[in-house]
């Protein structure tokens, strides 16, 4: 799919559904990994913190001139993440004022990949590169094959006290997610 629209969804897009596989999470402590960050640090999402933590977790972004993996539009729930980023790039200062004093998105891309998406898309917060999947395989999270590559299946987790406290699973539309995170978070102070 080279020169793709990366900002914008099809039409068609064909909508994830829910197979229980993040029922188990909400409860759930994080484990003690460390993990990188676009920000040139590290951090380690059990540190206990009492404030809210806001963890996207998304396949891929897509990069302009490197083609996507081959039936990318039809895999429910894999495109859409340079607009679910957006989203919250969009919302980040909403999302602080309701409670969220961390946002992260999370995807298994190296740091390079993911440095690019962040200054090409302004992100007022960092990325966190999971490539060994460790935060999957710790919480058996929700993941998929495409490309010949796993790929973190798109949720997001609200983290207080290092414990997780929400899960949104599946999410659809990408794009109008944040607002959805918003919403949830003013809504449970």
């Amino acid at each position: 799919m080279m020169g793709a629209d990366y900002l914008g969804l099809p039409d068609d897009l064909p909508a994830p559904e829910d197979d229980g596989a993040a029922d188990h999470l909400p409860g759930l402590r994080m484990p003690p990994l460390v993990l990188s960050t676009t920000a040139g640090t590290t951090i380690r999402l059990d540190d206990g913190a009492p404030a809210r933590t806001v963890l996207y977790f998304y396949p891929m972004t897509g990069r302009p001139g490197v083609a996507l993996p081959a039936g990318w539009d039809a895999i429910p729930g894999a495109r859409g993440c340079t607009p679910e980023s957006c989203g919250f790039r969009d919302h980040f200062r909403e999302l602080g004022e309701v409670g969220a004093s961390r946002v992260y998105g999370v995807s298994s891309q190296d740091l390079d990949y993911q440095r690019e998406a962040v200054d090409r898309l302004h992100l007022p917060f960092p990325l966190i590169s999971d490539r060994a999947h460790e935060l999957a395989d710790a919480l058996s999270m929700p993941t998929f094959v495409a490309g010949g590559k796993r790929l973190y299946s798109r949720l997001t987790m609200v983290v207080r006290g290092g414990t997780i406290e929400h899960v949104f699973y599946p999410v659809f539309p990408p794009d109008t997610h944040a607002q959805q995170v918003v919403d949830w978070l003013r809504t449970n102070p």
